[in-house]
């Protein structure tokens, strides 16, 4: 009877122990998604600020995006742009965004955010995207990008 119980006693902890687990585990992917939204919103708020910090921080050495004209750039050239980006864009912010994990160390993070800028055609127009986030010596950062150019979404009429 002592074996049965302590059997039963074995299982019961286990299961106290898994689920403690997987209430951690959750508590800590809100953390990253946390970290991941803010950083994207930081990012689409260098195109108006020039802030090349936020580039540094969040894209890996290796990182590799395609722009909407369908052009490879690297962590360089966006450093690069975003120092210039000032000149020419006076906003944009992210309007949508959703982030889903694949294990525990990759994260995929898509959304849509709308620019205007100085002069030029457009002057306003939307962007939707892909960035891939991956988990690396213990930081999370985005090893590639796409964006792409798409319409503003139509105006519902009013009920």
């Amino acid at each position: 009877m002592n074996a049965k119980l302590s059997i039963v006693v074995i299982a019961i902890a286990s299961i106290c122990a898994a689920s403690g687990g997987a209430s951690a585990q959750q508590s800590g992917t809100a953390e990253v998604e946390r970290y991941i939204r803010d950083s994207e919103r930081q990012w689409a708020e260098t195109v108006f600020t020039g802030d090349v910090s936020v580039i540094e921080r969040i894209l890996a050495d290796d990182f590799l995006g395609i722009d909407p004209d369908g052009n490879f750039f690297d962590k360089a050239k966006m450093v690069a742009d975003t120092r210039e980006a000032p000149k020419e864009f006076i906003s944009n912010r992210i309007t949508e965004m959703k982030v889903r994990f694949f294990g525990d160390d990759t994260a995929v993070a898509q959304g849509d955010e709308t620019w205007e800028r100085r002069t030029g055609i457009p002057r306003r127009a939307r962007f939707v995207w892909t960035d891939t986030w991956i988990l690396r010596n213990g930081k999370w950062q985005i090893v590639a990008s796409e964006d792409l150019i798409a319409p503003e979404p139509a105006q519902q009429p009013a009920k």
